[in-house]
């Protein structure tokens, strides 16, 4: 089960959607994985090297963004080391490591302090980054079905549970070492207080006093942020998932617990049921502030929302005048003052990370014919924009109205292109998991769940799928599925159950 396989060159570790005879998608989402084999960077020195650069600077790591690529990296763990990124975290956070000096590019952003000539040590950016480690973690076990790794990582290293303490003990501004900017995370006893750069949302209009925000940033001091207080259950939630995995009956109770609790202040304090929806919310009057922003899907992420809560959010991806419309997920509601049509970052931009993480949500709760719409719909609008709009890459974020790449909040032009970096999430992981419908693949109960789309008439599945030591064909035809494998394990369509036998297996649905 944990065998990790070896393939003569990259592109055969990769597995091969089937999606009727339209080739598009699929030269599409090659372009993705040599992108992304691209920012596959050696740096000696690094405690990870190999590790999948950001496709941002040289001189610093993000924690999101690499959370974030490994739950594409995962698709091809022999060869894309987004997992194993990682540890260039944990080491400079929890056991001191040094990280080293490059020369830094001449076009590196003079905001990382870096001079062309002079060697600079890499840096950590933000370590108060969204607490995303024991999701990816959690998300790339279930491929690799190493349970020694998840033992080490939780009794040894200890690492996801220092991490989730830390963030709990946040109580001032500090700037670990190794690390370029302070934190602003400030634990309180119903949420956290934060910021714009540090939540990964950089411009979001949230926390704001009126109809309009009058700062790019408003950052509310008085401000406790959703998301924070979900990627704070999210964790204890996998934390606790992970130590299941490892049959700790002891520790997985006990980080449940610290879920529940989690899940308990979030509806009690931040749905807001007039409206039917979740809302950042005032540290000391606990009054909500109503600015409908993507970050309230992570609830259904965490799966702290109620199935009638869930459902209410859902509804919300449909709407034209909220999160759905001409391309779903936009960052911030349509109908909100402070929404720009360009996009303008947070202002309206569709970013594949938290698209990503809402689309999980929908499945968490059997949205599935949800999810497949929402996710076709995103998927082809960044193939438009691939075809379309030159140069012919795969971009940072997107824009909510048109076939083009999202303006930059801050100098009006458009964003980082080449961005796999993150962006690989649509094209890959959204592709396989929604698209397609493959949302579950767990390593450790040989199974895989397939949400197989009814209004799929053509050929649909996947090739060279590889989980724990499994390597497997599936496709089906209407009603007529045919799937190859070398190991026996239960493949599950639509919530029925099909023993999948070594060698071919022939069934009609």
């Amino acid at each position: 089960m944990n065998q990790k396989f070896t393939c003569e060159n990259w592109q055969e570790c990769v597995p091969i959607p089937i999606y009727g005879e339209d080739h598009a998608y699929f030269e599409f989402y090659k372009k993705a994985w040599e992108l992304a084999h691209d920012h596959i960077k050696n740096v000696d020195g690094l405690p990870q090297t190999p590790y999948m650069d950001e496709a941002f600077c040289a001189t610093q790591l993000w924690i999101w963004d690499s959370c974030f690529m490994s739950l594409f990296c995962k698709y091809a763990r022999e060869t894309f080391p987004g997992v194993e990124t990682l540890n260039n975290f944990y080491e400079v956070l929890y056991n001191g490591k040094q990280l080293p000096k490059i020369m830094p590019p001449e076009d590196e952003p003079e905001w990382t302090r870096a001079i062309f000539g002079e060697p600079y040590e890499i840096k950590v950016h933000i370590a108060d980054n969204p607490p995303l480690f024991a999701w990816a973690e959690y998300e790339n076990a279930l491929m690799s079905g190493n349970v020694d790794y998840i033992k080490n990582l939780l009794y040894k290293h200890k690492f996801l549970q220092k991490h989730y303490d830390w963030i709990e003990n946040l109580n001032e501004h500090t700037k670990p070492d190794g690390v370029l900017l302070n934190t602003y995370l400030i634990a309180e006893k119903y949420g956290y207080k934060w910021e714009g750069g540090r939540s990964g949302m950089d411009n979001t209009p949230r926390g704001r006093i009126g109809e309009h925000a009058e700062k790019k940033r408003p950052n509310n001091p008085n401000m406790l942020w959703l998301d924070a207080i979900c990627q704070q259950a999210l964790s204890a939630k996998m934390i606790s998932k992970l130590f299941a995995i490892a049959e700790d009956k002891e520790c997985e109770t006990e980080w449940n617990k610290r879920y529940l609790e989690k899940k308990e202040i979030i509806n009690k304090l931040y749905w807001d049921e007039t409206d039917e929806f979740y809302y950042d919310i005032d540290c000391n009057t606990h009054e909500f502030y109503k600015v409908m922003s993507i970050a309230s899907y992570w609830t259904m992420t965490a799966g702290v929302a109620s199935k009638n809560q869930a459902k209410c959010l859902a509804k919300h991806l449909s709407n034209p005048d909220t999160f759905g419309g001409f391309v779903p997920f936009v960052s911030l509601s349509r109908n909100d003052a402070d929404y720009k049509s360009n996009g303008e970052y947070w202002r309206g931009s569709v970013w594949l990370p938290t698209a990503y993480a809402a689309l999980k949500g929908l499945v968490n709760y059997g949205f599935f014919k949800e999810a497949h719409d929402a996710a076709s719909k995103l998927l082809e609008h960044m193939y438009k924009t691939y075809t379309e709009f030159e140069p012919h890459t795969i971009w940072e974020c997107y824009s909510p109205e048109e076939f083009k790449p999202a303006i930059n909040e801050s100098n009006g032009k458009y964003v980082r292109p080449d961005f796999c970096g993150w962006s690989a999430l649509g094209p890959i992981s959204i592709y396989i998991e929604f698209v397609i419908g493959f949302y579950n693949i767990d390593a450790f109960k040989k199974i895989v769940e397939w949400a197989k789309p009814d209004d799929v008439k053509h050929e649909i599945g996947i090739k060279n799928l590889r989980f724990g030591s499994v390597i497997t064909d599936i496709k089906a035809v209407g009603e007529k599925c045919s799937v190859t494998s070398n190991e026996p394990y239960t493949l599950k369509i639509n919530g029925k159950d099909y023993d999948i036998s070594a060698g071919i297996n022939e069934f009609v649905l």
